[in-house]
């Protein structure tokens, strides 16, 4: 889609459509889901009928759904699981595994403590800076990966990216599970760089794994899809769910595990036996897993470059598209801070939450020499959190059926009414707050008599950073850049992000637990600050608007744009103080689609009329355009081809015009 001309005034229409042209360009330009049936585009609606109008079509929606689910149970019972395996699981299975394995490394270290203390506990054998490695240099492998390979995806293709990711991941898994040295510290030296090397392919699932998702959801046709506008963000924080269920499995093999080869017992002594078997068999697990990956990426996955491909197509680019990188860092620089400012706090707490598990632990077994109560409340720890993943962003439709009247509050990652930004914003907030309250009455919360409100503390910590900002830092850092340079934006977002995680490692190596409380909220506030300041809402936008923008602004006409990408619900507080939304106009927009579709449908005539070369009654594709669009754009069309076109129509044969 080339932009098109710059103003298409009514007066300046070739001819009036009639009901049956005006009904269809209606249907193509302001479906349903968006519009009300006199084309007011829902977030011009005063409150009152936004509310109504969000929620009844939220309610109908739902229906559909569940509709859906019942014909497809009563067809074929399993159907609903493999449709949530294929849509759901499989898009995700990289952060999966990647969750399970990461998350591992802090599990099995109080095994290895226990097991090899003069190694892991004392390090009187083992040098103290490769111990302390084992977290720096997984971060760093992630956050090389989370850059390199987001470069990469945007300038070699989403499909290699997801293929070397998985490739890497397996290499890296191999290393951990068969490595060893001649020491034990030679141990730790070699399991410190099979975390690097296994990092760089987790860090490259972020930007790959996000933008994927995100391109799959958005139709390859002219017109937009309804499962783009209503469900992506669903679709696409789904994906990152996998995360949390990699967690929480690899927490319960690990439990599983150790009861095999310990003889039944989770206590201590741990054998070095039953320690080596318990976490070699835990990564042999997914490196399994891995390798199946690597193979349904590469015959499987085809076509998951076809929406970059088709962007860079529009601008006539080849390799990586330094242009778009420079536009976005000019006209998206705010946004850039956002999302990697609001994941870089994210993981400060994503980290701190670990704070509270060790201190009440400590209070309730003060004599325990066993692991297994910190596996354990890691693993309650862990299902709470999968609560908050599906809270943000799963079921919508069941929960239609008896909450708040078909508009809950609780599955809000997809309502226009809530959305993206507010869910952010109020999880860093509440973070801050359950925070900050033990930070200053730290004695009081640590006593035996009320550690049941620390322990309360904790689980709605976890609640609220996956019921916020956990989850829907990885979906916008893809959803509010452009497709050329979306992968890029993306990875550079988490690399910031991972940063935060490397800042708490070290940081809390440093401090005294009361005083990591004292510094950890903060950054909770600073989150929901950068998010109100600078990101945008894209809840409800359609996402094939803000290509059209991208079109615009990359043919330096950002000013004859008027479509919904830049309305204010859609736009930054600090875009709409700049007055990037004075360019909205819905009814010269509406127009002006008119004039960009009228182009595409000559383009389309010709390259069919180029190929055929016969009869110009063949240039028409149905498929694509309706007879009435079709007829409205031949009569009001001053294309040669369809002059020619006419020409041939006046003088064809009776005999002909029968056939």
């Amino acid at each position: 889609m080339e932009p098109a001309p710059a103003a298409i005034h009514g007066s300046e229409m070739r001819q009036e459509m009639n009901l049956n042209e005006r009904a269809i360009f209606d249907y193509l330009i302001r479906p349903d889901d968006s519009y009300t049936s006199e084309g007011v585009y829902w977030a011009d609606l005063p409150v009152a009928k936004r509310v109504k109008f969000v929620g009844s079509y939220d309610a109908k929606e739902a229906g559909r759904e569940l509709r859906n689910i019942g014909r497809m149970t009563k067809a074929d019972p399993l159907s609903p699981i493999a449709y949530y395996f294929k849509n759901m699981v499989l898009p995700g299975a990289g952060l999966g595994l990647e969750g399970y394995v990461l998350f591992s490394i802090g599990n099995v270290k109080p095994l290895f403590q226990k097991a090899f203390p003069a190694c892991w506990g004392k390090m009187t054998i083992c040098n103290p800076t490769w111990i302390a490695a084992v977290d720096y240099l997984e971060i760093c492998g992630i956050i090389v990966g989370q850059i390199l390979v987001g470069i990469l995806g945007d300038w070699l293709g989403r499909r290699f990216g997801l293929i070397q990711d998985a490739t890497v991941m397996f290499i890296g898994l191999l290393m951990l599970t068969a490595g060893w040295g001649v020491s034990q510290n030679g141990w730790v030296v070699c399991y410190c760089w099979s975390l690097f090397v296994y990092g760089i392919g987790v860090g490259g699932e972020y930007p790959m794994t996000a933008t994927s998702g995100m391109e799959n959801a958005v139709g390859s046709g002219k017109i937009s899809t309804k499962e783009d506008r209503l469900h992506r963000g669903r679709k696409v924080t789904s994906a990152f769910l996998m995360q949390g269920w990699g967690q929480f499995f690899n927490q319960a093999i690990l439990i599983i595990l150790l009861l095999c080869f310990h003889h039944g017992s989770g206590n201590a002594p741990y054998s070095t036996v039953a320690t080596q078997w318990t976490y070699r068999v835990s990564f042999a697990i997914p490196a399994v897993g891995t390798l199946w990956l690597v193979y349904y990426r590469t015959y499987k996955m085809r076509s998951a470059s076809k929406q970059l491909n088709a962007a860079k197509k529009k601008s006539k680019v080849t390799g990586y598209d330094t242009e778009s990188l420079r536009l976005t860092f000019t006209y998206f620089g705010p946004r850039l801070l956002a999302t990697a400012g609001g994941w870089f706090a994210n993981d400060i707490f994503f980290y701190g939450n670990k704070l509270f598990q060790s201190e009440f632990i400590t209070v309730i077994s003060p004599q325990s020499t066993s692991i297994m109560p910190g596996w354990l409340y890691n693993l309650l720890n862990v299902g709470v959190s999968l609560c908050g993943y599906y809270l943000a962003c799963k079921f919508k439709a069941l929960l239609h059926l008896y909450h708040f009247a078909h508009d809950p509050a609780a599955f809000l990652i997809d309502n226009k009414l809530y959305g993206r930004k507010k869910m952010q914003m109020i999880g860093f907030l509440m973070d801050f707050i359950l925070f900050i309250v033990p930070a200053f009455h730290y004695k009081y919360y640590t006593t035996p008599a009320n550690i049941g409100a620390f322990q309360a503390m904790y689980f709605l910590s976890s609640f609220f950073n996956q019921f916020g900002p956990n989850a829907v830092t990885f979906l916008v850092a893809a959803e509010v850049f452009p497709t050329p340079i979306r992968a890029t934006a993306h990875g550079f977002s988490a690399a910031v992000g991972k940063l935060g995680a490397l800042t708490a490692a070290v940081m809390y190596n440093y401090i005294s637990t009361q005083q990591k409380f004292y510094v950890v909220p903060w950054f909770g506030l600073m989150g929901m600050l950068l998010t109100w300041l600078f990101l945008p809402d894209t809840t409800g936008l359609d996402l094939k608007e803000q290509e059209r923008r991208w079109q615009y602004i990359r043919a330096g006409r950002e000013q004859d744009y008027h479509g919904v990408a830049v309305h204010p619900k859609h736009l930054s507080l600090w875009e709409r103080v700049r007055g990037v939304g004075k360019y909205y106009d819905a009814d010269l927009d509406y127009k002006q689609k008119i004039e960009e579709m009228r182009s595409d449908w000559e383009a389309s005539q010709g390259r069919k009329h180029e190929e055929k070369g016969i009869h110009h009654d063949d240039i028409h594709d149905d498929s694509v355009w309706s007879s009435d669009v079709s007829s409205y754009f031949e009569k009001t069309s001053r294309s040669p081809l369809m002059e020619g076109k006419e020409k041939y129509d006046s003088s064809s044969s009776p005999d002909r015009d029968q056939q």
